[in-house]
C-alpha cells in the first residue's frame, strides 16, 4: 500500500523538478497526443461511415452503367460523346468502383483535387502525363485505362 500511495508523490516530485519551460513543453506534448488521438478517431469514424455507405450501395442495387454523356439534339438525334467526356466518365467509374475518394486519388496522382474533379466531369482536357499518373493511382496502366475508354465509346455509339 505504501508503494501505491507514494506513486502520485513521485510524479509530483518529478514534475516539480522540471523548469517552467519544461513543464509547458510536457503539457503541450500531452495536448498534441490528445488531439492526434481525437483526429484519428474522427478519421476512422468517417471511413467507417463511407464503408457502410458503399456496402449499402452494393447491396441495394448494382450500379447500372448509363451513358449520361450522350446527348440528344433538338431534332432527337443522338450526338457522339467527346473523348474528354468518355475519359472523365471512365476515370470516375474506376475511382468509385474501387471505393476511393477524389482526395485519395488526387494526392496519390499529384494532381489538385479540383482539377481531377474537372477532368472526371469532362470539363478539362488532361495531358498524357496526367492521365498516366491518375491511371497508376487507380492501379491501372495507361493502356488499360485507354482500352476501357475505347470500350465505353463503343458501347455508347452502338
Amino acid at each position: 500500500m505504501d508503494l501505491i500511495a507514494s506513486l502520485p508523490r513521485q510524479n509530483a516530485a518529478r514534475t516539480s523538478e522540471l523548469t517552467p519551460a519544461q513543464r509547458k513543453a510536457v503539457m503541450f506534448a500531452q495536448q498534441q497526443v490528445i488531439k492526434a488521438r481525437e483526429a484519428k478517431k474522427a478519421k476512422d469514424m468517417r471511413q467507417a461511415a463511407l464503408n457502410r455507405m458503399w456496402e449499402q450501395e452494393d447491396v441495394e442495387k448494382p450500379r447500372q452503367r448509363t451513358s449520361s454523356n450522350v446527348r440528344q439534339d433538338d431534332d432527337g438525334e443522338v450526338r457522339n460523346i467527346s473523348l474528354r467526356g468518355a475519359i472523365g466518365h471512365v476515370l470516375r467509374d474506376l475511382r468509385t468502383s474501387s471505393h476511393k475518394t477524389l482526395r485519395e486519388v488526387s494526392e496519390k496522382a499529384g494532381v489538385s483535387l479540383g482539377y481531377l474533379s474537372e477532368v472526371e466531369r469532362g470539363q478539362k482536357e488532361a495531358s498524357s502525363e496526367l492521365l498516366a499518373s491518375i491511371s497508376e493511382s487507380l492501379g491501372l496502366s495507361t493502356a488499360q485505362m485507354l482500352r476501357l475508354v475505347a470500350d465505353y465509346l463503343d458501347s455508347v455509339e452502338a
